[in-house]
């Protein structure tokens, strides 16, 4: 492959980088980065972007979280003419959550505009909605594979005028088993376009993808580094048969908010569950064999801190950005050092600290010497046997998250919900917590002392002038 290999290292929280005003974006575009604050690059989006605005293929490792979704989408809005009503740019997303957060960026970015029509194609949603939406025209389409697949065998999908195709979190769309998938789209795409793929690891699968489908890529490396004071790295040993009951131990003993337990398995986070649930542990997983109503329900109770403990594998928790995140456990030791990296990078944002603990067996072992060594630092070995966690009760979690039947269908905004709580039923906007408004549902969060009166004030009174039902979850 003929590319050129840049480095670049993740931000800490005192580094200014360049500013965007040196890149040559429009005038619209650089007066809405000043107006949502984003004044200089994160490294990612400074290694990048200078080779995407200048039209080159591209190959960039770097994961949620590092900036990555503005780092493709100024290359994709310079590349677009609004006046031209057709597909010109695709995003392919492993997973719906992903797909979410990508639209809700690109649209922010995509202010300076009028009339810039993104459409988001995920399974899970009701077909015949998305092929009247294509047929009123869209600029930019945002997309599962198999979803988007099922669009061009219906001819519902037109990709005549792409100009821009985007591969987001590849590596977990090959690790969902989507290479054919994208195959079968990518193939549907016009040849001269520019492609840029996006990964936060790097396995043989992504040089077969990269050599099929881009042309003399550029490539940019970012080096993740966590601030040691920020992680806390634990490692403890536990014999094999041990290590789901040893989660209980440390939960109990760390008494976390919120914590993401990663398993390497699906069965094991089944288990793991039925074990956590026993202990009186508040705990959900996400699996791919929830229904996507399911799915949904079960991240907006995460990330509302209506449920102490979210256990998942790497593929269903791909793409979760989840703030205030207190502790990330691994059941097992991952066999690929990078992932460590990456599953401990979900805590510790921003300006808060966190927990990173892991379980290992002495099989593990090598494993474990593959991840110092990637690190670069000797970890902090503990003992079980040490945790005061025999009289802990389990943490509770600080808030209920109430469903609402109604969402953007009848027209609800945030807004009405919290002036109903705050109005009508006289609670303070610091009793009420996170508000998701989907479709069909609006989800809010309440401080869980009030949780049981606020279900019945609301029940009684009015949301945007109308009955309401209300249970919670």
């Amino acid at each position: 492959m003929n590319n050129t290999l840049q480095t670049a290292s993740s931000p800490t929280a005192n580094t200014a980088g360049p500013l965007f005003n040196e890149l040559p974006l429009s005038p619209g575009l650089l007066a809405t980065l000043q107006q949502l604050e984003y004044r200089t690059m994160t490294p990612i989006q400074a290694a990048s972007l200078p080779i995407t605005l200048a039209g080159h293929d591209l190959i960039a490792q770097a994961k949620t979280g590092s900036g990555k979704t503005a780092a493709f989408a100024l290359t994709l809005l310079t590349n677009l003419n609004p006046r031209r009503f057709a597909v010109q740019t695709m995003v392919l997303c492993p997973t719906r959550e992903l797909a979410d957060q990508v639209t809700q960026e690109l649209r922010r970015l995509a202010r300076f505009a009028e009339n810039i029509k993104i459409l988001t194609l995920c399974g899970g949603s009701i077909m015949r909605p998305q092929v009247s939406s294509l047929a009123h025209g869209a600029h930019i389409i945002v997309g599962t594979p198999g979803r988007i697949m099922d669009h061009l065998q219906r001819n519902s999908l037109n990709l005549e005028a792409l100009n821009t195709l985007v591969l987001d979190e590849a590596d977990r769309m090959l690790d969902m088993g989507f290479y054919e998938d994208i195959a079968f789209v990518v193939r549907r795409c016009p040849s001269e376009r520019q492609t840029l793929l996006f990964s936060a690891t790097y396995p043989k699968g992504i040089a077969g993808l990269a050599r099929q489908f881009l042309r003399n890529p550029r490539e940019v490396k970012l080096l993740e580094q966590h601030e040691e004071n920020k992680i806390r790295q634990r490692f403890y040993e536990v014999e094999h048969e041990a290590r789901l009951q040893a989660v209980g131990q440390l939960i109990k003993h760390y008494q976390p908010v919120s914590t993401l337990a990663f398993c390497n398995t699906k069965q094991q986070c089944r288990d793991l569950l039925e074990i956590l649930q026993a202990q009186g542990i508040n705990a959900l997983t996400l699996s791919g064999d929830l229904e996507q109503r399911e799915r949904d329900q079960v991240l907006i109770q995460f990330t509302h801190r209506s449920c102490s403990v979210l256990v998942a594998t790497d593929v269903a928790a791909r793409g979760l950005d989840i703030a205030q995140l207190e502790a990330v456990i691994n059941v097992d030791v991952t066999p690929d050092p990078e992932i460590y990296i990456h599953r401990i990078g979900r805590t510790g944002r921003a300006d808060e600290n966190g927990w990173a603990l892991s379980l290992y067996s002495l099989s593990e072992m090598p494993r474990v010497v593959a991840i110092t060594k990637m690190l670069g630092s000797e970890p902090e070995w503990h003992d079980l046997a040490t945790l005061q966690s025999d009289d802990n009760m389990p943490p509770v979690s600080p808030m209920v998250t109430l469903q609402i039947l109604g969402g953007r269908k009848e027209k609800i905004r945030p807004g009405d919900v919290l002036g109903a709580l705050t109005g009508e039923a006289g609670y303070t906007r610091e009793e009420v917590g996170k508000i998701t408004v989907t479709d069909q549902s609006t989800y809010v969060a309440v401080a869980r002392n009030i949780a049981h009166e606020a279900v019945r004030k609301l029940s009684a009174g009015k949301v945007k002038g109308k009955t309401v039902k209300v249970r919670a979850l």
